[in-house]
């Protein structure tokens, strides 16, 4: 049977999704192969492109590797530019060589539609690449930089002007992020935040016409109570290096107009030959098959396939579907079965309006402020689960959660991770010694260790032949139960009250299935005291401290269910918890271990990144 030779181009969430899908199918197939063409060696996250444009998020926290996305994959990688495809002969051409396939997937995206307007292209900033959105946080901060030393209260005042022309999501969420960071430039410029102005021009009569006019108009309303100038009506005509030009005739002096005012097909597809509709979209069918051309596929944003009288919506969760749906129908055309035709599942829309408020519509569900970033969090999240990478998901969260600045997240500054833990150094090596001493105690007995004497002692918990833990089932059982209760007894007597009275009937239940008998409880409390001794050391070292911490918060849980901890002790439950946050980076192990056991477990799952790939 002749090797089958899918080929998915463009890496962005359709094209993703698809490879994803069929690389899962055709997992342990050799007959089929599977190769993933992209410009970049990355999958840009693109609806956070304007976290990146207002320095919110760092570039790189938005560019996901595809090594990591595909090793230990079939897919094949590829970095090189297409310059074109030959449906007849079935070759796709690029800058430095030619793949030949079976079954062709189209999902270069799209690009800023200027809609021919004069001076878009020399003078605006669009928002729908990586590259483009650090172009516009870059000339943003040297543009207030410059303008704090300009003494001109006009040309400032332009300087200071950001103009956002469009209100879809893009273009809200742009201006959102703005907002907030107004406040930080102005700090550290020294400026007044009254300095800035930022406008939203709206051609049509209302905002947010994607959504309804409920949330859309509680956006509004917020723009406006954090002094965003919003003018419908009012298309742009023309774009000049220091003012934009209203169809009214108004000019509004501005050195940063960000067009977000319309997508269209990616402008590398004009010359496939395909048919295309409008904003030059291709044509499909409601396979994703390619209008005239077999077995070739399009995907995403680049799709142009009308349900119920509308064209497939250009978001994240139309392009995944429409990538399962080309996936799932080359499937049947390889493996057998009927086709899929799409049917749009939309769950609902969402608009983050800065770090910390946002309108939501998640099924009927509606959710404004807090709660509805929140959701965006959470299918963000999702959507790294649903392309299997955990690596990613966690990523997101430390990079939207744990390293913003300027509480610039729905938690404000409450879980940033840049609170010094140097503070910490002292009390970590006070818990890693509250545990060596309590397994010395238990592995060298109370006496010797009091001594100073390393050795062990007859009342050692190793060498001890009878059960120390005062459990009820667990002394009846022994021929010594009087002897054994009592020793338990002195075992359990502690310096200050027990937390707790006597164990819950409920953890008692889940103890009688951990130590059901003497002898499996003999050799629990042999092991516990080596346990305890170790992490002590550990933490003190600093190596591992996550881990040993949560393994220290773990068991002072257990000890005071069990009615065996007092409130002597009971402090070092919190400092473990306090010790988990990166505690062991500073004159700790973890400053070496951890970066090294990163790189070295990283590099062994997920490979090596590659600013270029050429997989065979």
């Amino acid at each position: 049977m002749a090797e089958k030779k899918i080929v998915v181009i463009g890496a962005g969430y359709a094209g993703v999704h698809a490879a994803k899908k069929l690389a899962k199918k055709y997992k342990r197939d050799d007959s089929v192969s599977i190769t993933l063409i992209d410009r970049h060696s990355y999958h840009t996250m693109m609806t956070e492109l304007h976290e990146v444009a207002a320095n919110r998020v760092e570039p790189k926290d938005i560019q996901f590797d595809l090594r990591r996305l595909f090793n230990r994959t079939k897919v094949k990688l590829v970095t090189d530019n297409v310059k074109h495809v030959d449906h007849d002969k079935k070759v796709i051409t690029t800058e430095h060589g030619s793949y030949t396939y079976d079954y062709l997937i189209l999902g270069m995206g799209g690009e800023a539609n200027d809609f021919g307007t004069p001076g878009v292209q020399e003078y605006g900033f669009t928002l729908w690449s990586w590259e483009a959105a650090v172009r516009l946080r870059e000339h943003i901060e040297h543009t207030v930089r410059k303008a704090a030393n300009v003494q001109d209260p006009e040309i400032r005042r332009a300087m200071l002007t950001f103009t956002v022309c469009g209100s879809g999501f893009t273009g809200i969420e742009m201006v959102g992020e703005l907002i907030e960071w107004k406040t930080t430039l102005a700090k550290e410029y020294k400026l007044d935040e009254e300095d800035f102005t930022l406008y939203v021009v709206e051609a049509a009569p209302t905002i947010l016409n994607m959504l309804d006019r409920t949330d859309a108009d509680k956006a509004e309303r917020y723009l406006v109570k954090q002094g965003v100038k919003i003018l419908k009506n009012a298309p742009i005509v023309e774009v000049k290096a220091e003012s934009i030009v209203l169809k009214s005739g108004e000019e509004i002096p501005t050195h940063t107009l960000i067009w977000t005012a319309g997508v269209k097909a990616n402008s590398d597809t004009k010359d496939y030959g395909m048919s295309a509709g409008r904003a030059g979209r291709l044509i499909v069918n409601e396979y994703m098959e390619a209008e005239g051309k077999k077995d070739t596929y399009v995907v995403g944003d680049l799709a142009y396939y009308e349900e119920d009288g509308k064209p497939i919506p250009q978001i994240v969760e139309a392009a995944e579907q429409t990538g399962a749906t080309a996936a799932k129908n080359i499937i049947a055309e390889i493996s057998g079965g009927g086709k899929t035709a799409y049917h749009g599942k939309y769950h609902g829309t969402m608009v983050s309006i800065g770090g910390r408020y946002g309108v939501a519509n998640l099924s009927g569900l509606r959710l404004s402020g807090w709660m509805a970033n929140f959701m965006k969090h959470i299918v963000n999240i999702y959507y790294f689960l649903t392309i299997g990478s955990g690596y990613y998901a966690w990523n997101y969260v430390k990079h939207e959660i744990f390293h913003t600045r300027d509480k610039r997240n729905i938690f404000r500054d409450v879980t940033t991770r840049y609170g010094n833990v140097i503070w910490s150094f002292l009390l970590r090596l006070y818990v890693g010694w509250f545990w060596i001493e309590e397994g010395g105690k238990k592995i060298f007995g109370e006496t010797n260790w009091a001594q100073g004497k390393l050795s062990i002692g007859e009342d050692s918990w190793v060498k001890s032949e009878s059960v120390k833990m005062p459990f009820e089932w667990l002394q009846t059982a022994t021929t010594g139960a009087s002897a054994a209760a009592e020793g338990a007894s002195e075992t359990a007597t502690v310096i200050a009250p027990p937390i707790l009275d006597a164990m819950p009937g409920w953890f008692a239940a889940i103890m009688k299935l951990m130590m059901p008998t003497p002898e499996v409880a003999i050799f629990m409390q042999q092991m516990i005291g080596f346990v305890e001794f170790a992490m002590g050391i550990a933490i003190a070292l600093g190596l591992f401290t996550w881990l040993f911490n949560f393994v220290s918060v773990s068991m002072l849980c257990m000890f005071t269910l069990t009615a065996m901890l007092g409130w002597d002790k009971f402090w070092a439950l919190p400092a473990s918890i306090a010790l988990m946050n990166g505690s062991g980076r500073f004159l700790g192990l973890d400053y070496y271990v951890l970066p090294a056991l990163a790189k070295g477990l990283g590099g062994w799952w997920y490979g090596k990144e590659r600013s270029i790939y050429r997989d065979k």
